[in-house]
Parts: structure tokens; sequence; C-alpha cells
């Protein structure tokens, strides 16, 4: 197995970090307009929870991660139980289409009726709602390319079974993976884009995205919206701040689509490029209700638990 470098390391570890920095600073912003440029918003806010908060999208990432430190390869009815022992806390934000699989779950369905029956009742529902919680499995296989994009799939068919919705996720978790070896952005969604096979529109969307004007970025939860919000986020600018931030400030599903970006960004540039201040203000509890508080380095314990999973593959 290649070694894992210590700048590798660094910058995996940063894409864990950076999701949830992505989460916390898009959460105020959340189903709001796009904020003006002479605007933006740079700091930690409250908003439906207090300034620095992550929200469903990382504390679903941290049952898939738990899933996959007990379980090698993933077990999706483990982590069907999870997210269902999750949903059974009344979290604060749950999506629409998580809520009544994870619902029919915990009336009895196991996860593949489950989602069997949401696809077929509404086959083009492709929401965001894998791809804001699939980095665990870019560190846990980042040594097992084949099982990184198999995986990353599987998590995703739990909840949103679409295609797209797969796509998605493994396209993400392949750009982390060379993002991380020193790829650069472009060559990194080349790489992606021939290692994962995506629709027509797909394609067409991420090709053309970082010559998006910004205006006309709808930035919704529609998966494919967040993959063009974070690639141009990340094709655009220049830093970890900026890239999070410009997303961010799209509105809309601000959380998800940053949270996108930051894994992505953190791949690119490194826990040292990463904001002390905002590493200061992320909190969380989970899991939901049992007073375990959630911060910067316990975060990064937990990145640093899923690349050890890669020494015993």
């Amino acid at each position: 197995m290649e070694a894992l470098s210590p700048a590798v390391r660094d910058r995996l570890r940063a894409a864990a970090l950076g999701a949830a920095l992505g989460d916390a600073l898009g959460m105020p912003l959340e189903f709001g307009p796009a904020q003006p440029l002479t605007a933006l918003v740079r700091e930690m806010h409250s908003g439906r929870l207090p300034a620095g908060s992550f929200t469903d999208d990382t504390e679903m990432a941290l049952a898939l991660a738990e899933s996959l430190l007990a379980f090698t390869p993933l077990n999706p009815q483990d982590l069907a139980d999870r997210f269902v022992d999750w949903l059974g806390h009344n979290p604060p934000d749950v999506g629409n289409q998580t809520y009544h699989i994870l619902n029919r779950m915990r009336q009895g369905l196991d996860w593949e009726a489950a989602s069997l029956e949401s696809f077929q009742r509404n086959p083009n529902s492709s929401g965001n709602g894998s791809v804001m919680r699939c980095w665990p499995v870019a560190l846990a296989r980042w040594s097992q390319p084949q099982q990184l994009i198999e995986e990353s799939r599987l998590q995703s068919r739990v909840t949103h079974p679409a295609q797209d919705c797969q796509d998605a996720c493994a396209l993400v978790n392949w750009m982390i993976r060379e993002l991380a070896f020193g790829a650069s952005p472009e060559q990194a969604l080349d790489s992606a884009l021939g290692a994962v096979s995506v629709s027509a529109q797909a394609l067409e969307m991420l090709r053309r995205a970082p010559q998006q004007p910004r205006a006309e970025l709808k930035n919704s939860g529609w998966v494919l919206h967040t993959l063009e919000s974070a690639v141009w986020g990340l094709m655009t600018t220049h830093s970890f701040e900026e890239a999070v931030v410009q997303v961010a400030n799209l509105g809309e599903d601000a959380d998800t689509a940053a949270a996108v970006t930051g894994a992505l960004a953190g791949a690119v540039y490194g826990l040292d490029a990463i904001p002390p201040r905002w590493r200061n203000a992320l909190r969380g509890e989970w899991p939901l209700d049992s007073g375990q508080i959630w911060d910067a380095p316990r975060l990064l314990r937990l990145a640093d638990d899923l690349l050890a999973l890669n020494a015993s593959a």
C-alpha cells in the first residue's frame, strides 16, 4: 500500500474539518438570498443554531464515519440504523427526502425497500442529502480507489438512490483524494470524470461551472446545483477561506454547498490555510442529546481514525 506522506495526511484531515466549517458558516445563510459582494459574511454567526454550530450535514457525516469504523466493508444496514437513531433524537434540520425514507425504516421497512419505494414514487428526486455527508469515505478508502467509488455510491443509496446522487458522492470523494495527493482542481475534476461515469447533464454543468456568472448560480437543494457551486467556488478563488465564503454567500442551500466546498478546499490548501478563528468557533453535539461536544480537535482525531483504516486494508 502506498504510504501516506505528512502533507497528504494534512490535506485529508483538512477536508474533514473544512466540511464541518463550511456547514457552520453556511448555517445562518441557508434559505436566504445571495449576499451582495460588498457585504459578504465572513464570520460565524448565529441562525437557527448558535454561531459555529454544524448541522445535519455534519451530523450525518459523523454517523457515516462511525459506521465505517465499525464495519469493513461499509454495512448499509448498520448505516441505516445509525441514521434512524439520529432521526429519533429529533434533529433540528432534516431534509424532506431523508426524513421520509428514514421514517419508513423506523416503521419497519429495511433500507433497500424504503429507498426503492421513495425512488419509485419520485424518480426525479435528486437532492443533495447524501453528497453533503460523503467525505468520510474519501478518508477511509483513500488507498482503495475502487472501494472508494463503490462505498461512496452505497452510502448514498441508503437515502438518495438516484443516479446523479450516487455519481456526485463518488465524484466528490475521488476529487478529495486527488486533491490531497497534489492535483490541481482542474486535474482533480478531469480525473474524477474519467473514473466516475456521470450523466450528460452533470458533465455539461461541471465543465461550464468555472465560467458561470455568480448571479446565475442557483445553489438549490438539487445535487447538481450543489456540485456546480462547489466547483465554481473551488476554481474561481485562491484560498480556503475565499472558496468557502464565496459559496456560503450564495444563499439558498448555503450550508450544504459550503460543506462540500470546504471538504474540497481543505484537500487543496491543508490545515494551515484554515482560519484559526473558524476552528476555534466550531461546536456541535454528537450523538444528539448525549452532552458530548465536538470541536475541531475532536473532529481531527476522528479523521485520524478514518485514515488509519487504510493501514489494515
